[in-house]
C-alpha cells in the first residue's frame, strides 16, 4: 500500500504519516509533482508483521480439518458447469 503526498502536506502531517508507515504503509512525498523521497517501514517491522501474520494463519489451521483432494477439486470446479 503506498500514498503519495505533497511535501508541503507532509511537513504538517508528519506525524500521521509516521504512524501510517509504522503500521506497513509506504509514503511518497513530491515537490512540484516530482516524487522526491519515500518513507516505507523498516525490514525489521515488516519481518515481524509477516512472522505475526504466519503464526495466526498456523493457528487458525489448528483448528479446522485437513482439506482432501477431493474438496479442493469439488471447490475448483463449482461452477463451471
Amino acid at each position: 500500500m503506498m500514498e503519495i503526498i505533497h511535501a508541503s502536506e507532509a511537513k504538517t502531517q508528519l506525524l500521521r504519516i509516521l504512524d501510517d508507515v509504522e503500521k506497513g504503509k509506504t509514503v511518497v512525498i513530491t515537490r512540484h509533482g516530482k516524487r522526491i523521497a519515500r518513507i516505507s517501514p523498516e525490514p525489521e517491522v515488516d519481518r515481524e508483521r509477516a512472522m505475526r501474520a504466519f503464526a495466526s494463519i498456523r493457528a487458525l489451521r489448528a483448528l479446522n480439518s485437513p482439506v482432501t483432494v477431493e474438496e479442493l477439486l469439488s471447490a475448483r470446479d463449482e461452477g463451471r458447469r
